[in-house]
Parts: C-alpha cells; sequence; structure tokens
C-alpha cells in the first residue's frame, strides 16, 4: 500500500510541477507521469543503492547533500527511458528532487504521531 501511495504522490508532483514550469520541465500526460513514476521506483530500487555506496565518501564529506545530486541523476535516467517526460537541465532535475523528496517526507511520514492500540 505505501509503494502504491508513494508512486501516486510522485505522479502527482510531476504534473504539478510540470503545469507550474511548463517549459522546464515537460511531462506529457498523467499517463506519461504514472510511467515516469514508476520507472523511477525501479531504478531508485536497482540503481541507487550501487551509486549511493559508489559515491559514499562524497557524500559524508557533503554532509548529504550529494543525495540530491543522485537523486537529480535519478530523473535524468527517467527522462532518458520514458518518451514525453523530459527537464531543461540539470538543475531543474535537481530542483524537482528536492521538491519530490520533501513531499514524499512530508506526506509518507508518520510525522511523528504514533497512536497505541488497547
Amino acid at each position: 500500500m505505501r509503494f502504491l501511495a508513494r508512486l501516486a504522490i510522485t505522479m502527482l508532483v510531476f504534473l504539478i510541477i510540470s503545469a507550474l514550469f511548463p517549459i522546464e520541465f515537460r511531462v506529457d500526460n498523467w499517463v506519461t507521469a504514472l510511467g515516469a513514476a514508476l520507472v523511477l521506483a525501479v531504478l531508485n530500487t536497482i540503481i541507487k543503492p550501487i551509486l549511493t555506496i559508489l559515491t559514499l565518501p562524497l557524500t559524508f564529506l557533503t554532509f548529504g547533500l550529494f543525495t540530491i545530486v543522485i537523486n537529480a541523476i535519478m530523473l535524468e535516467m527517467t527522462a532518458n527511458l520514458v518518451g514525453g517526460f523530459e527537464f531543461a537541465s540539470f538543475g531543474w532535475a535537481m530542483f524537482t528532487a528536492i521538491i519530490l523528496s520533501i513531499v514524499n517526507t512530508l506526506l509518507t511520514s508518520d510525522l511523528g504521531v504514533h497512536v497505541e492500540r488497547k
């Protein structure tokens, strides 16, 4: 269930950012956004752990900020694999990665609220 929620959130973020900035970030339609979200999920499962391990010293030196670059690389790879989904520049991929990370953190976390069942 959590996977479907993250997939839907990612798709909506893609659609919203492309509606707000149509020249810098293009998504043709909601089907393309869903396909891009699915491809991104697969790439994050397979490729991202390898990149994270390979760039661990750099990530450590930048206090974790290099993960934004890794996320942008994942988005650029997604754009290369999905037609109708593209960024005007790598900076826009980084901007989208930041927004996507913030939204996913806010909407899929418990926000520190725990309910105990009796």
